[in-house]
């Protein structure tokens, strides 16, 4: 039977993991309106669309993918937080102090499920749009000044 002090200290741990993937979570949502609101703000009038593209489009859908990384590894941790828990009380040892949480790889969804949920999907995807919208326009503006001598 496992005493209380191992399970508090293996709780402990794992809730641990659990506010370190809360809070890349959050510190790549801050980087994500800094990284688009300043490459925005500082864009020139007619800014070249591939710039625009390299500085703010890709990272940005990076950054959307490892905040659904980190969303989906803080569920699992929860799963594991979870599983100890139960196990724990009926007095099972194994696994004691093992924070890997990919046993519960199946019982999460997908990263990308969690990158299309309504949450990141409206964090993330209004400023897609945006940065989407801001490249037609110059692409459009290079193109008239190109064929039509705009």
């Amino acid at each position: 039977m496992i005493n209380d002090t191992n399970l508090h200290k293996e709780i402990d741990l794992i809730q641990g993991c659990i506010n370190r993937m809360a809070s890349n979570s959050f510190m790549l949502k801050g980087w994500t309106i800094s990284l688009v609101a300043v490459v925005l703000a500082l864009t020139e009038d007619r800014a070249n669309p591939l710039f625009l593209l390299c500085c703010i489009f890709i990272p940005l859908l990076c950054f959307w993918y490892l905040d659904a990384f980190f969303l989906r590894t803080e569920k699992m941790y929860r799963k594991l937080y979870e599983w100890v828990l139960e196990e724990r009380k009926k007095g099972n040892v194994e696994y004691q102090y093992d924070l890997n949480p990919h046993r519960f790889n199946n019982a999460v969804e997908s990263c990308c499920r969690i990158m299309f949920s309504k949450t990141l999907s409206v964090f993330y995807g209004i400023p897609t749009l945006v940065v989407l919208l801001v490249i037609l326009y110059h692409l459009k503006d290079l193109l008239c000044q190109c064929f039509c001598g705009c």
